[in-house]
């Protein structure tokens, strides 16, 4: 899954773990939204979002390493934003919008990250992706955190 684009633990992190949600679906698509608190200063967590191949999954990435994930569109500071089909979206008829908004939270940083995602997939996009994609989008939210608040994503 790249992102590149035409184109998460437990009880430790518990008190600040990410919160997910489906926040729309239809067969014609879904948003996902994915939301944590992370205990870094916000430039800290732009710079690692800079580097996703130090926190996000290879597991998680089509080509199966994350040194092979790449950024279209950043502001500098807190916005950034990518588009495409992730993951097996690439083999249907979608396209999605993901977006990460950074903002400061006292010590810390509020992250969030929202997919947006629209077209045509046999059974219908959020019947059939809505839940996988928000695991997983979640999962890669939740290791940024431990990247950040422990030096280690896995």
């Amino acid at each position: 899954m790249k992102w590149a684009l035409i184109a998460g633990l437990a009880a430790a992190l518990a008190a600040n773990a990410a919160r997910a949600e489906v926040t729309d679906r239809s067969a014609a698509g879904f948003e996902v939204v994915e939301k944590a608190t992370i205990a870094a200063s916000q430039s800290k967590v732009w710079d690692a979002l800079m580097r996703p191949s130090r926190w996000w999954s290879s597991q998680h990435s089509w080509s199966g390493d994350a040194k092979n994930l790449t950024i279209v569109y950043a502001d500098g500071k807190s916005q950034l934003r990518m588009a495409g089909a992730l993951g097996p979206l690439q083999f249907t008829g979608a396209t999605g919008h993901l977006g990460i908004a950074l903002k400061p939270a006292g010590a810390g940083t509020d992250v969030v990250m929202s997919y947006d995602v629209g077209g045509y997939a046999k059974g219908g996009l959020a019947e059939t992706f809505a839940a996988p994609v928000d695991k997983v989008l979640g999962e890669q939210l939740l290791r940024l955190k431990k990247y950040l608040e422990t030096g280690k994503a896995d």
